[in-house]
């Protein structure tokens, strides 16, 4: 069983260990736990997976009548995870993230079945610092989090990415057709999460005709909260307005630059891909995790931080970076060195041993 959802940083980890644990074991059943009404539940079914889901949410961070609905949705979610636990029975059960997550590992850990975390931030969420109590192992992408977790139970592995984009490096030519780009013109990714962020494309709305003046071509993936306000853009050469990106190893290997939220499952693609990027992370997050996690690659000189109320700046800062081809390869060298190629390999190595673990070795609950 694996739960995880809410964002494509946590639903596509989930997808990859489970095309991973399939590929190994073809015989294995899968169901996955997710909340109602949120893009797991139509990104999960079309990557061939059931899933069933919750009626859970997080608590708002302003004071609003939906927190009223918290208690009463935790109190459902957790017996309906029980329900569904006691009837599918699974062997082991995953988190890796999301609203669902919670509750049905949780219930898990309540009934004694084996449980493995997928941190993916380098600064954990409450929920996962609370599982991990009972939690029977954690995978991790980034050094230090015994500060937050039992060290006995901490395995590095790195967090799983599309395995399409392990070999980009000879897709640039396609790519490049495929987005109808000028070879020999300069590319810039613009990359805002799966929903989109405000903040990024009010920026680039602000600065595209200086991007197409300066001789760049830009990939704009609005995210689909914002496409209709941005999709006009479409009309100025050399611009694709896009709503979400379904070819991401072609989006990846047209780029030279790129912009990006700092999200857990991004960086994690972006060191794969070895491209010099902009982190702008979300301050809108618990903990500020995304700050954090572009810290733990710029403190390594292997990326470039703005954060939002920095971005006056933006101009400068894009500028020197697109005119120094030094500083490019540089990045990109740095960057590179930060992946963990092999993250889904690995985390299911966990996972099949706790599938066989002897009832006597699982966590005391």
């Amino acid at each position: 069983m694996i739960s995880g959802g809410g964002t494509g940083g946590h639903i596509y980890p989930a997808i990859a260990i489970a095309n991973e644990l399939k590929k190994r074991n073809s015989d294995t059943n899968f169901l996955f736990v997710g909340a109602k009404d949120r893009m797991e539940m139509e990104k999960v079914p079309q990557a061939g997976y059931d899933i069933k889901g919750l009626w859970v949410s997080g608590i708002q961070r302003k004071l609003t009548l939906k927190n009223l609905l918290f208690p009463f949705k935790l109190i459902s979610s957790l017996w309906i995870a029980s329900k569904i636990i006691k009837k599918f029975k699974p062997n082991v059960v995953i988190g890796t993230g999301g609203f669902a997550s919670g509750p049905t590992l949780q219930m898990a850990n309540r009934k004694g079945i084996p449980t493995l975390v997928q941190e993916q931030n380098s600064y954990p969420g409450i929920t996962n610092k609370l599982l991990s109590k009972k939690a029977t192992k954690i995978c991790v992408a980034y050094d230090g989090l015994e500060r937050f977790f039992p060290a006995d139970k901490i395995v590095k592995t790195g967090n799983p990415v599309r395995q399409d984009l392990l070999e980009i490096a000879n897709k640039r030519n396609e790519a490049q057709q495929f987005f109808k780009l000028d070879p020999n013109q300069k590319t810039i990714l613009i990359l805002g999460g799966s929903l989109g962020a405000r903040t990024i494309n009010k920026l680039i709305e602000s600065q595209i005709n200086w991007m197409i003046d300066s001789n760049v071509q830009v990939i704009w993936q609005t995210g689909k909260l914002y496409y209709d306000e941005y999709k006009h853009f479409y009309s100025l050469s050399g611009v694709n307005v896009v709503e979400f990106i379904n070819k991401m190893d072609l989006a990846y290997a047209a780029a030279d630059i790129i912009i990006s939220r700092a999200g857990a499952g991004s960086i994690s693609e972006l060191c794969i891909v070895g491209k010099p990027v902009i982190f702008i992370p979300s301050p809108n997050v618990s903990e500020d995790h995304q700050t954090k996690n572009a810290l733990a690659v710029v403190d390594k000189n292997a990326a470039i931080l703005m954060r939002e109320n920095e971005l006056n700046d933006f101009q400068e800062q894009f500028e020197n970076l697109l005119n120094d081809e030094e500083k490019q390869k540089k990045l990109s060298k740095n960057i590179k060195l930060l992946a963990l190629p092999k993250a889904t390999e690995h985390i299911v190595n966990e996972v099949e041993k706790l599938a066989h673990l002897p009832s006597s070795q699982r966590e005391e609950t």
